[in-house]
């Protein structure tokens, strides 16, 4: 059991981001798929777009707020002024899988169903990548002293 431990609290950082990876993503799927099952219809465009939207805005506001206090154990003062590294962050990863997602999947035409889930999956380990270095360098990089 101490070796779990040691194990855990070497790698602290990291282990968390994962788990409140997760939870961030099922926050994101729940947001959407509540309002997809509820309020808005999915087969309306624009009604599809709002439910991503305001999903993406829920797991934003909960990734930063998990990540402020158990991933990086951010001290700033300047909340407002991390929030908007931190949301315009997740913008340029979001940006990556749009972008992604075109090229592959638009573009090169690979968008069967199995093509599409492999496209999404490489995109979400790029931008789980992306959105840990910018936090960590970016957003809540450690002050010097």
């Amino acid at each position: 059991m101490q070796k779990i431990k040691d194990m855990y609290l070497k790698h602290k950082e990291i282990i968390n981001y994962l788990i409140f990876g997760v939870l961030t993503t099922i926050v994101s799927l729940a947001t959407k798929y509540l309002l997809l099952f509820t309020l808005l219809d999915a087969s309306d465009a624009l009604e599809l777009q709002i439910a991503i939207i305001i999903s993406w805005i829920t797991a934003c506001l909960f990734a930063y707020i998990t990540n402020r206090i158990w991933v990086f154990q951010s001290k700033s003062k300047e909340i407002i002024k991390e929030m908007i590294k931190f949301f315009t962050s997740r913008l340029a990863t979001l940006g990556l899988e749009m972008l992604i997602m075109f090229i592959f999947v638009t573009a090169l035409g690979l968008n069967s169903d199995i093509w599409v889930i492999i496209w999404t999956l490489i995109s979400q380990i790029a931008i789980i990548i992306g959105n840990y270095v910018l936090s960590k360098l970016v957003v809540f990089k450690k002050e010097e002293k």
